[in-house]
């Protein structure tokens, strides 16, 4: 199992979630066109979160359709 094998979930200290969180709803396609649009602009500009900005357009250009 990849190195796994002697892991003991019972012995991890996972964060505290509650459960009776409600999930957020999933974006439309035009609120997605308008965050990829933010993130390409983000990871254009540089500074210190234009690497993630610009992992993050690619997450999201992967998973919607073309505007085209």
């Amino acid at each position: 199992m990849d190195g796994y094998d002697c892991l003991d979930l019972d012995e991890i200290d996972f964060a505290p979630v509650e459960h009776d969180v409600e999930r957020l709803r999933l974006l439309t396609l035009d609120e997605a066109y308008d965050l990829l649009h933010v993130l390409r602009t983000v990871a254009q500009e540089g500074g210190t979160v234009a690497g993630v900005a610009d992992r993050l357009v690619r997450e999201l250009g992967a998973r919607i359709p073309s505007a085209d």
